[in-house]
């Protein structure tokens, strides 16, 4: 959308609905969870919607104290994967709230 015709909407937008949809997101968000993975599924880690890592989850097999490094690449990987979903079920949850704003008719 043209940033004018966004500043030309502004005057006819109404204050409280926006700050009620803007409510509804974040509550929308404070739900949301996701687990990423990597390794085949040996690490995970999950992530909230505010972006906390809530979770992680170590199976045995990749404990291997002569490789740490390759343990730390899989939870920064499953730590990712976490976060991208977590990304897009937020954008799936507010887009339909967002719908009536100037910018976010996607």
């Amino acid at each position: 959308m043209n940033p004018i015709d966004i500043l030309k909407n502004l005057g006819s937008l109404d204050l409280n609905s926006i700050k009620e949809q803007a409510e509804k997101a974040q509550a929308e968000m404070a739900c949301v969870s996701a687990t990423g993975s990597s390794g085949g599924n040996i690490v995970n880690v999950t992530v909230n919607g505010k972006f906390e890592v809530t979770n992680v989850h170590l199976d045995p097999v990749c404990v291997d104290p002569r490789d740490i490094k390759m343990l730390e690449d899989l939870i920064i990987a499953a730590h990712h994967d976490a976060m991208d979903k977590v990304r897009a079920e937020i954008a799936q949850k507010v887009r339909p709230l967002m719908g009536g704003m100037p910018g976010f008719n996607q």
